[in-house]
């Protein structure tokens, strides 16, 4: 009689699934970024040097996120606060507007990153 041999490679398959995840999420965040970084007003970069971007797995998802430590952050991102910037390239909502600019990329990116 012979015997069969299974093998499950399920979890080696998920593991694998998640490592191209986290790479594509911040290949996405790091594109995102630096978008916004473009649009970040500038006085002595405090602002601009505290920008962060985790990228983590919280049970099944991955979760990236990028934000700024300066405590001054939101106000200067919030549209309602009336602000003059030095820089010309600087703009409301710099984090936002930073991540819909990059938007067709970082799919892109997310995409390849399955892909492979």
């Amino acid at each position: 009689m012979s015997t069969i041999r299974r093998t499950d490679k399920m979890p080696q398959f998920i593991e694998n699934a998640q490592s191209k995840a986290l790479r594509g999420v911040t290949q996405a965040l790091v594109l995102g970024a630096a978008e916004a970084s473009v649009l970040t007003p500038i006085e002595t970069s405090t602002l601009l040097n505290s920008q962060f971007r985790v990228t983590e797995k919280v049970g099944d998802k991955v979760v990236g996120r990028v934000g700024y430590t300066a405590n001054y952050a939101l106000p200067v991102h919030d549209p309602s606060n009336p602000q003059n910037f030095r820089r010309p390239t600087a703009e409301k909502e710099f984090l936002r507007k930073g991540f819909e600019r990059a938007e067709e990329n970082i799919a892109a990116v997310i995409a390849g990153s399955l892909r492979t």
